[in-house]
């Protein structure tokens, strides 16, 4: 169906970064407009779920120039999902951001910038069109690049030299592979490529084009061995920063992937083996490097790393219920992540240190607030029935139907490491006694911010867990979403109708 309105989720956030311009030194109207502005793009994007789940997939033609001719944005089902879940993180770390950013990083234009990242994000899992998905990646570039170098301190400015320049050769080659799509096919609309493609007889240079593309998202996404990256960057910037690029930025790297793999590429036996190498390496890699850490923000970096692995583990067994294992866990995944780059940003905030060796008594300190954040952290173990569990029993379901069991073992590895390791943090820095531990100085401890400001650090926190909660005891909704996405992606023809506006004759 032909809705304009689809892009209403990208022109609300263009349209806050913009008005938020106007207000530069004027921090406290620019939280309040930025708070209202993502409940709004919040709203909207439960809408346009709705509307692509009750309606099908809708389809606007920018310009209306008729596919292929013009840029298509699409909203099926795996792209709203996308743009909802982006908006629920973009909400919480939004108002996260109001109690947490110092003064100064705001009037430097923390706020617009937020809003054009998620724009970005946004972009790129609407866009039908695979050169403008390559600009709406730069968007997210250079606006990340931009959050991450506020403060413009000298760790900050290592970490952002070492993220920008290897997502610049990512955004390089995944230029290099468009050029060749594009020469091989004559169209940049993903749906008549995927049309197109199949045509072609020389299939070697379809591999490396393929391969082309996974080297791009693969940086992207931080896979094995192209993950260094990020481990030596998303500490660095403060919590809020951390959430956002923790819970988003990798995640748009393993959407393209998916997106490109399915669609364009298909499922090749030799990408497979690739993707189920990367996959295990991903998983074992992140575990290890998790576990040598004592810093929360780089623990939460490795996994990261860890978990990208564990989704990439549907692209190596590509079927439909290895992909519904991968779809359920991408949502999972960005909430729980989301979350706890902000939890670290509120322990940091009431002991000055995210060492977990000179952290301590947390749960005698804080009760209550130390069993909210046991929700985000014991849900990215996957204990049952919290939300991390669901996916690896498609996974192994998955892996034993194909006889993947080499997958299989380092999925129950990487849920062994995240486990020692989160269990490892809950005792170092929840159950040991704190006394005697130092407080390290850093400006105003949460204990001396008022109701209001402590609300602000909070709610976003409460937000996201209850979230958690819901994927995690309401799965059967989430299992058929994820499988309604993943049968979409196994048989795209219904996306390529769509946006090509023609009926495929089926053999």
């Amino acid at each position: 169906m032909n809705n304009s309105l689809i892009v209403l989720p990208i022109v609300i956030q263009f349209l806050a970064g913009t008005v938020l311009l106007f207000f530069w030194l004027k921090t406290n109207t620019q939280k309040v407009l930025s708070g209202l502005f993502s409940a709004i793009a919040l709203v909207i994007s439960i809408w346009l779920f709705m509307l692509v789940w009750n309606q099908g997939i809708q389809v606007t033609q920018s310009g209306n120039w008729k596919a292929p001719f013009g840029i298509s944005f699409v909203a099926d089902v795996f792209g709203a999902t996308m743009v909802l879940i982006s908006s629920i993180a973009g909400f919480a770390v939004s108002i996260f951001s109001a109690g947490s950013m110092r003064k100064e990083r705001l009037e430097f234009g923390y706020f617009p910038i937020l809003h054009f990242l998620i724009m970005g994000l946004q972009g790129a899992f609407l866009t039908g069109d695979i050169f403008n998905l390559y600009v709406w990646f730069e968007v997210v570039i250079i606006s990340s690049f931009v959050m991450m170098t506020l403060g413009g301190k000298r760790k900050q400015l290592e970490g952002a030299i070492k993220y920008v320049s290897l997502n610049l050769l990512a955004s390089t080659l995944f230029l290099v592979g468009i050029a060749f799509i594009y020469g091989l096919t004559g169209s940049l609309n993903m749906a008549d490529i995927a049309i197109k493609i199949n045509d072609i007889q020389n299939r070697g240079v379809i591999n490396v084009t393929a391969g082309l593309f996974l080297v791009a998202f693969g940086i992207k996404s931080a896979v094995f061995p192209m993950y260094f990256w990020l481990p030596a960057s998303y500490h660095t910037p403060p919590a809020a920063v951390s959430a956002i690029f923790g819970g988003l930025l990798t995640k748009l790297g393993v959407y393209a992937i998916i997106r490109s793999f399915t669609l364009i590429f298909g499922g090749d036996e030799f990408m497979g083996i690739i993707m189920s190498a990367i996959a295990a390496l991903t998983i074992l890699s992140g575990g290890l490097g998790a576990m040598m850490h004592q810093n929360m923000g780089k623990i939460f970096g490795y996994l990261i790393i860890c978990h990208i692995g564990f989704m990439m583990v549907g692209l190596g067994i590509f079927t439909e219920l290895a992909l519904m294992g991968t779809v359920f866990y991408l949502i999972h995944d960005i909430v729980v992540k989301t979350n706890l780059f902000m939890v670290s940003g509120v322990i940091l905030k009431i002991n000055g240190t995210q060492d977990i060796k000179e952290l301590g008594g947390l749960y005698k300190n804080y009760p209550m607030l130390s069993l909210l954040m046991a929700i985000p952290l014991f849900s990215l173990v996957g204990i049952p029935p919290l939300s991390g569990f669901w996916a690896k029993i498609f996974w192994i379901q998955a892996g034993l139907e194909t006889k993947e069991y080499i997958l299989i073992g380092f999925i129950v590895l990487g849920s062994f490491l995240t486990l020692w390791v989160i269990a490892k943090m809950w005792g170092e820095v929840f159950w040991k006694p704190g006394e005697g531990l130092p407080k390290k100085a850093n400006g105003i401890y949460f204990d001396q911010l008022s109701g209001a400001d402590k609300w602000q650090w909070i709610f976003p926190v409460v937000f996201l867990s209850i979230i958690s909660l819901y994927i995690g005891f309401a799965a059967e909704n989430i299992i058929v979403l994820s499988q309604k996405i993943a049968g979409d992606l196994m048989n795209p023809t219904g996306y390529i109708e769509s946006v090509l506006g023609i009926k495929l004759l089926m053999p």
